[in-house]
């Protein structure tokens, strides 16, 4: 396969996995990883990220978006929990936390974040959360923390326990692990937030919350990459579902917009194939569920006045 260009990096999901892909072109140009820790292998683990001909391309290189994720221990998959990795799958923490497993870590501020401009945060939202693609649809609070077959287990469409996490898990880890901004994980409260906060003791960040304009063009205009799109369930007003806005920088045969979310079944992409449940890029069609419930959004990175 033909490497995408540092400069203007372009990753789809056709045959080769997209997470792979990013991992493996970000090792390309850094050159460097965390000892004890096969980026390559891991990525290439993952089931395959058959969305079709889904892509994205960033405006800013991969290594100046996610290279401490890549090659510090920010990014280490080991230390996503606030216990010790050991611990993981100790019978005090099956006691505690049942099948949801251990609580992520508390992630500290991204250092020189103030100094980044807001379409670089916003693009190290989208590449942040494209190191999962083809994560399974769990009931996890960890992406990674895959136990073993007797532990308890909330059935989902992956059809058996393993790694991955839900919607709400996979955008507040996204955020915690990629700037030290911490969401709650439950998406109804998600929905509620009008404020984060920076690390354990840090500052209080405003969570914007953006209204949706009922034309499905003007709904679009305002959205920006990065920005958490609230869902309503089917049947009530209540919020049961959150994407993640993948804006301008995503590719579709079509030109749909498209979103990263972790989800079920019941989505197909342009060429009418249903897209595998988990976390994978998927369609913002003006008919579909995502669009027709869509309830608001939350910005956390503003343009300044």
């Amino acid at each position: 396969m033909t490497m995408p260009s540092p400069s203007h990096p372009r990753f789809s999901t056709g045959a080769f996995p997209l997470a792979a892909t990013l991992l493996a072109t970000a090792g390309v140009f850094c050159g460097v990883s965390i000892p004890g820790v096969d980026w390559q292998a891991r990525a290439q683990a993952q089931p395959a990220a058959s969305s079709g001909s889904y892509g994205v391309e960033f405006r800013h290189p991969i290594p100046d978006l996610i290279d401490d994720l890549l090659s510090t221990e920010r990014g280490d998959p080991r230390l996503e929990a606030s216990i010790p990795h050991s611990e993981w799958y100790s019978k005090g923490v099956e006691r505690r936390f049942h099948g949801w497993g251990p609580e992520p870590r508390t992630y500290p501020p991204l250092p020189g974040l103030d100094r980044r401009s807001v379409d670089w945060k916003r693009e190290r939202v989208i590449a942040e959360a494209i190191r999962f693609l083809g994560y399974a649809y769990q009931h996890h609070h960890l992406p990674d923390w895959n136990p073993p077959a007797s532990w308890p287990w909330t059935h989902t469409c992956a059809g058996g326990n393993g790694k991955g996490f839900d919607c709400s898990n996979f955008t507040s880890f996204v955020y915690n692990q990629g700037f030290g901004i911490h969401l709650n994980s439950d998406v109804g409260r998600q929905a509620t937030l009008e404020h984060a906060l920076e690390g354990n003791h840090g500052r209080e960040i405003r969570v914007h919350r953006v209204e949706l304009p009922e034309s499905y063009d003007e709904r679009i205009k305002t959205l920006r990459t990065g920005d958490l799109v609230y869902i309503r369930h089917e049947r009530d007003p209540h919020v049961s579902h959150v994407v993640i806005w993948v804006g301008p920088i995503g590719r579709s045969p079509s030109g749909v917009p498209l979103v990263i979310d972790s989800h079920g079944g019941g989505v197909n992409d342009d060429d009418g194939r249903p897209i595998p449940c988990g976390v994978q890029l998927r369609p913002y069609r003006k008919s579909s569920w995502y669009n027709r419930r869509a309830s608001h959004a939350h910005r956390l990175f503003e343009e300044r006045p």
